[in-house]
């Protein structure tokens, strides 16, 4: 992909693109200043543009370069009659309608059912209506600019009056895979190039505290209360609860297995492989679980169901049960994953290895951990010192003369 780079030994720009199957650098004297940065970038579109139409000259842009013995008899043959007749008789490119229809099904088979649901829904609700009567190659970088300033109107959810910046990523985030298989099927320069993803406000781990989570064990719906203390104290996911069958409960080795998640009501695979993993309960999700044995076993599938022994509607619960509890007890509304933000800062309050925490979570690695709850170790693990102080304390001999 094309883009301004810095060289570090002497901090100017160079310009780094692909021409002709070949990738080409070139340096600059400019230092590396927003000002300049914008400058080359104009510089790079009107290259592109010039590659796209055919018209560029290496040398006419670069005229001192070594690369234009490369190119010059390339050019020079592009253009000659037989050359041109094949230019001419290359592939025709489809409808833009066409082309995401095949691409959409060639690539589902190695999706999971919960991204072809969304996909398939992106596709039909935002990019037919404003691409699919266009040929894929004409389709330049404006009108993918353009079609980002539509969704910025598209009005939101709950109310909302346009769509979140974090929405408006996801949705065109295909449409960067889909234009480079396009370029490569129907041999021309995807248009999505330097189309950088809106800024989008981190969302926070608010976990709940202690005093908190009794109020709401405390005050919850009899027939939910097991429920949320599982979801408390073992961090699963609101689809991995949900979609929890009996036949991954372990009562002898007190282990939850996480190999099913419930997702748009469906059952499905887990979100990653490293969501794959083995929960250890602790003695009153234990409890908790042996409660629950007795009201749903006999449906012989899921922990947590109706009456009817269905799996739960978590956004019922969420609107019945969740939002109205915590209006009643005064807290801050607060979506329910969040409970699973309150088991990791619980467990880190604990002074539980922080990669037996990550394994629990069911992240490859300590890296989100601490990301994500980086401000809570200090507050909740007492990681300011005072360790060490007390330490020093007990076993400090130092005898001065």
């Amino acid at each position: 992909m094309a883009c301004i780079s810095v060289r570090k030994e002497t901090n100017t720009l160079y310009i780094d693109f692909r021409y002709m199957g070949k990738r080409c650098r070139e340096q600059t004297a400019l230092k590396a200043t927003i000002a300049n940065k914008r400058k080359l970038e104009k510089l790079l579109t009107q290259i592109e543009s010039e590659i796209i139409a055919g018209t560029f000259r290496y040398a006419n842009r670069f005229p001192e370069s070594k690369m234009n013995e490369h190119f010059s008899d390339a050019e020079q043959r592009l253009y000659e009659p037989d050359i041109w007749l094949q230019q001419q008789n290359k592939k025709e490119a489809v409808l833009f309608s066409e082309f995401v229809a095949n691409w959409f099904n060639h690539n589902k088979v190695s999706w999971r059912r919960s991204h072809i649901i969304n996909v398939e829904s992106i596709i039909n609700k935002h990019y037919l209506p404003f691409f699919g009567d266009k040929k894929v190659d004409n389709i330049t970088r404006n009108d993918l600019l353009t079609f980002r300033t539509v969704l910025a109107k598209v009005p939101g959810r709950n109310g909302k009056a346009s769509l979140s910046n974090t929405r408006i990523n996801k949705i065109m985030n295909p449409l960067k895979r889909i234009f480079e298989d396009a370029a490569d099927d129907f041999n021309f320069i995807t248009p999505y190039i330097r189309i950088k993803p809106l800024k989008s406000p981190k969302t926070d781990a608010n976990p709940f505290t202690v005093n908190e989570v009794n109020k709401i064990l405390n005050t919850v719906r009899a027939d939910y209360r097991d429920y949320f203390l599982v979801r408390f104290f073992t961090g699963m996911r609101t689809g991995e609860i949900d979609g929890l069958k009996w036949k991954y409960v372990d009562f002898d080795k007190h282990l939850i297995k996480i190999r099913e998640t419930i997702v748009a009501g469906e059952e499905d695979e887990t979100k990653t492989e490293s969501s794959i993993r083995d929960i250890q309960m602790s003695q009153p999700v234990f409890d908790a679980l042996k409660r629950q044995y007795k009201h749903s076993a006999r449906f012989n599938k899921f922990v947590f169901c109706t009456r009817e022994g269905e799996a739960l509607s978590h956004n019922n619960v969420t609107r019945r049960v969740w939002y109205p509890l915590l209006g009643r007890l005064n807290l801050e509304k607060r979506r329910p994953y969040q409970t699973r933000h309150t088991a990791a800062t619980l467990w880190l309050a604990s002074g539980e290895s922080p990669e037996w925490i990550a394994r629990q979570m069911g992240h490859a690695n300590t890296e989100m951990l601490f990301r994500v709850y980086s401000r809570y170790v200090p507050n909740l693990t007492r990681m300011d010192g005072s360790a060490m102080e007390r330490l020093l304390d007990a076993q400090l001999e130092v005898r001065y003369a």
